[in-house]
């Protein structure tokens, strides 16, 4: 069967799971909103200087939301006995990654259209920077944050302390991706004079996002066979 078929298939298993027990999405959004909350009290909104610590909140939304999902998006598998026969099943294993690396990112991308404009709406915050190259650099910074992701989840779902052990793996590896789009997001949501400096940042974490999802992509049959 064709490499990506499979792969949309799966994601679209996992959607539907997802869609019926609304488990993992339903928790990413609280939690998402949790944050914009305590950080709209803690931060007076009427404040200019409080614009600043927007990029932040927005990609602390979206490492900590992204946890979440990663977490049980391998683990469901071996919990329900499926890891096996998806292993066993006549398809590549770069499938079963690539399947679960789309669906992590659609819940993903979910919880940032719901997440972001919330937090816009509760600081207050008038848009008047790029909002064509805002939505490239969450894309990209996200795309990278979950390729990643989803390999490392697949890598620790053996270890006993799985939870524990993929934000130890997760954040050194993703550290130069969270930096780029940080700096990004920050530039074109309050400095877009400086356009030329984001592009730059944007480029670095185009290339690191290609490296590492090829790595990624080749390497995931080794981890599924351990």
């Amino acid at each position: 069967m064709n490499l990506f078929r499979t792969a949309l298939l799966l994601a679209k298993k996992d959607l539907y799971s997802e869609l019926k027990t609304k488990q993992i999405l339903t928790t990413q959004i609280i939690f998402a909103g949790l944050v914009i909350v305590v950080f709209s009290f803690a931060f007076d909104p009427a404040n200019n200087t409080t614009k600043a610590v927007i990029p932040g909140v927005i990609w602390v939304i979206i490492v900590f939301a992204g946890i979440l999902g990663l977490n049980r998006s391998f683990i469901s598998e071996q919990r329900n006995d499926t890891m096996q026969g998806l292993l066993v099943a006549p398809m590549e294993a770069a499938s079963i990654y690539l399947g679960k690396f789309l669906a992590n990112f659609a819940m993903m991308l979910v919880v940032e259209i719901v997440s972001i404009p919330f937090l816009f709406l509760l600081f207050d915050f008038k848009f008047l920077g790029s909002f064509p190259y805002f939505i490239l650099v969450i894309f990209l910074g996200s795309f990278g944050f979950i390729a990643i992701g989803t390999f490392l989840a697949a890598l620790a779902a053996n270890s006993k302390s799985s939870e524990m052990l993929l934000p130890l793996l997760l954040f050194p590896i993703t550290t130069p991706i969270l930096i780029g789009v940080v700096q990004a997001t920050k530039i074109i949501l309050t400095n877009v004079e400086k356009l030329s400096s984001a592009i730059a940042w944007i480029q670095l974490v185009t290339a690191y996002d290609v490296i590492f999802f090829v790595v990624c992509f080749l390497l995931i049959d080794y981890v599924l066979e351990v």
